[in-house]
């Protein structure tokens, strides 16, 4: 099976398909004209006229005029291109034919030619724009039906894990006050962890965050990374105009928690962490890169989310709408992340 799938990445289905119609066109017609030659540049014509329409329909007038609900405009865009390819077509094929048959007038019984090549035309094409109306609807489907088991099963696991909420916080705020006054830094280290606790139990049950949320619970992570490093270890984090949109909650996270993970661990130089974000032209781009070591010892805990649940997360909430690269370097290991958003 993993032998096939180039197959499909590269559409030579497509190519198969459209070799059968052509072997089908010329088989039932090469004896409506003068010659064989004849018969199969006509057929060729007939084809590639088909396939321009067809493949302009489906990856160009649906996508960004149909589906964004510009019906008119569809329509009118639709049933034009369809007429000027047609009358292409009825043209080509006079030239093809006019040695044979002498004082052809392409727009002779034009109404005739119509119904033998615009009509078919506009029925296969309308033909292949239902089928890819249908397969976009189950690939649409599937996707919910994955999102929906998904999001339960990971729901399930959660109320499995999870204790009474607001038990844990009361012990919080009681361990808040036996905490010695003096001891700021304890007790902003525990309202900070209070703050990442709060936003996973009660924020995180929506399909969507705004990002300014998710990146204030970065930075708590954050912080609360930095006290369990010394000096040798060092965290930058780059914002540039990273407000007024939404985001899917904790899809940032496992990365964060990924570099500080794997982070290196030398004595003679710097270990970093760095962090960037930045809204631009209509895409968030996200970027951590850590610094990391042949034979790397982690000082995290196993588990988590993991790099490959994150991948799955971003083709279900979103299908062609994102571009990641994981660079795996000798020394470093950096994720670079590209959004489209609202």
């Amino acid at each position: 099976m993993e032998q096939l799938k180039p197959l499909w990445k590269y559409k030579l289905h497509h190519l198969i398909a459209w070799a059968v119609l052509f072997y089908g066109w010329y088989f039932f017609r090469v004896q409506d004209f003068p010659n064989a030659t004849v018969a199969l540049k006509i057929t060729m014509v007939k084809i590639i006229a088909l396939a321009i329409l067809v493949y302009t329909t489906n990856y160009l007038l649906i996508p960004k005029l149909l589906h964004r609900k510009r019906y008119f405009l569809f329509a009118f865009i639709y049933l034009s291109f369809i007429f000027l390819v047609g009358i292409l077509k009825i043209y080509v094929n006079e030239r093809l034919l006019s040695p044979f048959f002498h004082g052809i007038d392409v727009f002779s019984d034009f109404r005739e030619r119509i119904y033998d090549n615009i009509i078919p035309l506009f029925l296969l094409t309308s033909t292949g724009a239902a089928l890819k109306l249908l397969t976009d609807y189950v690939k649409t489907q599937r996707r919910l039906a994955a999102i929906s088991q998904e999001k339960a099963e990971t729901e399930l696991k959660f109320l499995k894990s999870q204790i009474n909420p607001h038990f844990l916080f009361n012990s919080l705020n009681s361990i808040y006050f036996l905490i010695d006054k003096q001891n700021t830094e304890a007790r902003q280290t525990l309202l900070q962890f209070s703050d990442l606790l709060r936003y996973q139990l009660y924020e995180c049950n929506a399909d969507a965050i705004t990002i300014e949320k998710e990146i204030a619970y970065l930075e708590d992570y954050v912080r609360l990374q930095q006290l369990r490093k010394d000096n040798n270890y060092i965290v930058d984090m780059q914002l540039n105009g990273t407000g007024g949109f939404e985001i899917a909650p904790l899809l940032l996270m496992p990365f964060v928690e990924n570099a500080f993970k794997h982070i290196s661990h030398y004595s003679d130089r710097k270990n970093f962490v760095k962090l960037s974000m930045e809204k631009s032209n209509g895409s968030f781009h996200f970027t951590v890169e850590n610094s990391k070591e042949e034979g790397e010892r982690s000082t995290e805990p196993t588990g988590g989310i993991g790099l490959a649940n994150v991948k799955r997360r971003l083709e279900l909430l979103y299908p062609d709408k994102y571009k990641l690269d994981l660079n795996n370097g000798k020394e470093f290991f950096k994720v670079d992340l590209l959004l489209k958003i609202q």
